[in-house]
């Protein structure tokens, strides 16, 4: 997504000096290392959840160290020592929802494209769409402000099921089933950015219909392969 655009030199003698951003309103760049006595990483993963939560509940602005230190039971010492700012806090906890079932050796492989698509619907992604549709809905505020969370959030959400898709068109082009010169780059882009852009804008659910819709309504026929399968067959997964 753009970011914002780099502030102008107001520089000569005696000029003011440019005003600064706070770092939470802008991409958060992370600090030179400091020496010091060594950080304690192991209750990371409680206080990010506790981010997450946070985040979920007030939206990025209300958000505060206090309440993520409250949800965690941690002292905001313990947290300001792992992230100097909120934003810094925030890009970790998106970086937190990357989900490792999408790695390569863990994809399906049923042998057909729309077989691998349809089994690579994640149970725990729908199970969870909720959660996920307030956290995005909460960085909303500060996505256009900061490059860096934009960039997490990409890289959290919608990369690795992208790569995920490349990884099971590549494999269709190596059976023969789609032609060795289709745009995998661009169509593997399609289901996740489309469920992402239904989650965070449209305040919407990415849905196992929504999934199956896309597969069959708009990547196969892109790919030139028909299926018997229709939207008005299918019905609501319970």
């Amino acid at each position: 997504m753009p970011g914002p655009g780099a502030a102008a030199s107001t520089g000569g003698a005696g000029g003011a000096a440019p005003e600064q951003s706070a770092p939470e309103q802008s991409a958060p760049e992370r600090p030179a290392p400091r020496l010091g006595r060594k950080r304690d990483h192991t209750r990371d993963a409680e206080i990010l959840e506790a981010a997450l939560d946070v985040l979920a509940e007030t939206g990025y602005e209300a958000m505060t160290i206090d309440m993520v230190a409250t949800r965690a039971k941690a002292g905001k010492a313990t947290i300001y020592r792992r992230w100097d700012t909120k934003g810094h806090l925030v890009l970790d906890a998106v970086a937190s929802l990357k989900d490792t079932a999408l790695s390569p050796g863990r994809l399906p492989d049923t042998g057909s494209l729309r077989g691998d698509m349809i089994a690579m619907i994640n149970p725990r992604w729908l199970g969870e769409s909720e959660q996920r549709i307030k956290i995005l809905s909460g960085l909303m505020s500060l996505l256009y402000r900061a490059p860096g969370l934009a960039a997490a959030v990409d890289a959290a959400i919608v990369e690795p099921s992208a790569a995920a898709y490349r990884q099971l068109m590549a494999r269709a082009v190596e059976r023969g089933e789609i032609p060795a010169s289709t745009d995998i780059d661009t169509l593997a882009l399609i289901i996740p950015s489309m469920s992402a852009y239904r989650v965070m804008f449209m305040r919407g659910r990415a849905d196992r219909t929504f999934h199956e819709t896309l597969v069959d309504e708009v990547i196969l026929p892109a790919l030139g392969i028909r299926t018997s399968q229709s939207v008005t067959d299918r019905r609501p997964a319970v």
